[in-house]
């Protein structure tokens, strides 16, 4: 086994692209390992943390006619943007899905998708035994049931397939506050996407700005 560690196995924006995969109401309807309403959250994050770092992002749905268009919380962080739209179960055997992530010239391959037992797990590890470097954000995807989505993760580590949320793959990109260019607008995504942290940011903000009274 092929230890991940070191400088190097960090991801790194400009080397990295994200597909996002099946994003739609049908499978949200059926996402039992998750609260929905936190996989939306954090799936929009993600999206718009990509966007900060300009992250290629592929967006793909199956059968849309059916299933659902993706969350518009989520095409709306890229308009105008086309939605690739598969029949493959396997967004992996999707030739235009494959040739946009080429396309790209990236090899850090970050993944997120409903559900992660099937639509997570089978492009994973296709694209980890054609050599990509793969990472799961496992907080933006969910199965349908706690077990499927557990033992999805762990069967997806045992092929070599990194595992993160996206806050920590925020910080990863980031790497460094002092790199202001994207520190403000990730600072955004975060008060808008992490609750209590970004709360208590605002509060900082607040007291920092708000005068001391005078003794007496």
């Amino acid at each position: 086994m092929t230890f991940r560690n070191g400088l190097d196995s960090l991801l790194r924006p400009e080397d990295s692209v994200l597909v996002l995969i099946d994003h739609q109401p049908y499978q949200l309807a059926n996402l039992n390992s998750h609260d929905p309403q936190a996989v939306v959250n954090n799936t929009t994050a993600l999206a718009k943390t990509a966007k900060v770092f300009g992250v290629p992002t592929i967006m793909t749905s199956v059968l849309a006619g059916r299933g659902g268009l993706i969350f518009k919380h989520v095409t709306d962080v890229f308009p105008g943007q086309e939605v690739i739209d598969r029949t493959f179960i396997n967004t992996w055997e999707d030739k235009a899905v494959v040739d946009a992530v080429k396309a790209t010239g990236r090899k850090q391959l970050i993944i997120a998708g409903l559900w992660t037992e099937i639509c997570v797990a089978m492009p994973a590890i296709q694209a980890a035994g054609e050599g990509w470097d793969v990472t799961v954000i496992t907080d933006a995807s969910g199965g349908t049931s706690v077990e499927a989505h557990a033992v999805a993760i762990q069967r997806m580590i045992a092929a070599g397939i990194n595992m993160m949320t996206w806050v920590a793959l925020a910080a990863e990109w980031q790497r460094d506050w002092a790199r202001l260019e994207t520190a403000g607008p990730l600072t955004q995504v975060m008060i808008d996407h992490v609750g209590g942290s970004g709360v208590a940011y605002m509060w900082e903000q607040q007291l920092l700005n708000t005068a001391v009274p005078a003794a007496g």
